[in-house]
């Protein structure tokens, strides 16, 4: 049985010691132009989701969810977010696609997490992609307003569905 553990702790050891000379020696591929492997793509969902289930307190919206703050949201999606994730205006966004992984594009599908990890992924960004922590440019009731929006984005109001369709606001300097 000692013989059979030991072999099972040194396996462990030398495929952790092969995974790490083969990134140290540049044979992982990083390219974000090239989709990574299935096994690539299933780890990091996963991990992903496994991460923001575990660490999203259980929380909900400070405030009740109306035409303004909806249309509030949607200002705030359409002058920080749509540029990744699409409008109805640019629906599949270019520049959102051509992340590795791609940025979801909510005007295509709806996302369908709980408010609480919507709030999360939003406020503390996610790790080795290319989405933010905006939790230091916006405040907690501008992100609760995000995700009231995200998660109602198959039935907005008309008019936050025209503020979606405005032209971005250009930010001051």
């Amino acid at each position: 049985m000692g013989n059979f553990v030991r072999g099972i702790i040194v396996g462990a050891v030398a495929l952790a010691a092969g995974v790490y000379v083969y990134a140290r020696f540049g044979f992982l591929e990083l390219r974000a132009d090239r989709p990574p492997s299935a096994l690539e793509a299933n780890i990091a969902g996963t991990a992903m989701d496994k991460s923001v289930e575990r660490h999203a307190p259980p929380q909900t919206a400070p405030f009740p969810i109306t035409p303004e703050n909806l249309k509030t949201g949607a200002r705030l999606y359409r002058d920080k977010c749509a540029d990744c994730h699409g409008s109805p205006i640019n629906p599949d966004s270019d520049y959102g696609r051509s992340f590795s992984p791609r940025a979801p594009q909510f005007m295509k599908e709806a996302p369908d997490l709980p408010d609480n990890e919507n709030f999360y992924i939003i406020k503390h960004g996610v790790r080795y992609t290319a989405m933010p922590a905006w939790g230091g440019i916006m405040t907690d009731s501008e992100i609760w307003m995000v995700v009231q929006l995200l998660s109602r984005f198959e039935k907005l109001p008309p008019d936050a569905v025209e503020e979606l369709k405005k032209p971005t606001t250009a930010p001051a300097n």
